[in-house]
């Protein structure tokens, strides 16, 4: 029964999160402020670019994945790209130049003014991060981080910041998972809106 009750008390934490983020204005207005900075560069030829690691690498490939492919509906493909997953390119550069420039070497190769960089930090100091954040905004790329209360260094360096109201990092996931989702769907429903008959 001890398990029943740890499983029980970790959705009520993660409901309880939930409740929070949907009273905060400041988060809410973000989220949609990210939205509409994707909206602009996707409208204007440009494409998203997304980094993080280890659980918000893995984010960041989900989102990937849900703009290339199909999120609630299908409709043509939106450019996004994971910074996160060709092998050959990250160990690379974490090679040549140290793995503080994995994804910061990739938007200075692959990132165009109108593009949007979307970085992913649960505690907002990753060096590789930050260092992604930085060339972005040397090559004038719109800048949106993820992370979580605190948020580190990752404000200073980014045009909006959306920071989960928590300092748990299972619980700062887990509330980006559910504005990963709302970002992806109100990108999906903006560019090509689901027509009903």
């Amino acid at each position: 029964m001890a398990g029943v009750t740890f499983v029980r008390a970790a959705i009520t934490e993660t409901a309880e999160l939930l409740a929070a983020m949907a009273g905060d204005d400041a988060l809410c207005a973000a989220t949609a402020r990210a939205v509409d900075a994707c909206i602009a560069a996707l409208r204007t030829g440009g494409k998203i670019m997304l980094c993080g690691n280890g659980g918000s690498a893995a984010d960041a490939q989900h989102w990937a994945g849900e703009l290339v492919s199909r999120f609630c509906y299908d409709r043509p493909g939106l450019p996004a790209i994971a910074l996160t997953t060709d092998s050959s390119i990250l160990t690379a550069i974490g090679n040549d130049y140290g793995n503080d420039r994995l994804f910061a070497r990739q938007v200075e190769a692959l990132g165009t003014r109108g593009d949007v960089l979307i970085a992913i930090s649960t505690s907002g100091n990753s060096p590789n991060v930050l260092a992604a954040l930085e060339a972005a905004r040397a090559k004038d790329i719109a800048t949106v981080g993820f992370t979580g209360r605190d948020g580190g260094r990752m404000p200073a360096l980014s045009d909006i910041c959306i920071q989960i109201p928590s300092g748990s990092t299972p619980r700062i996931q887990e509330g980006h998972e559910v504005l990963g989702h709302a970002l992806c769907a109100m990108i999906e429903a903006a560019i090509f809106p689901r027509q009903t008959v």
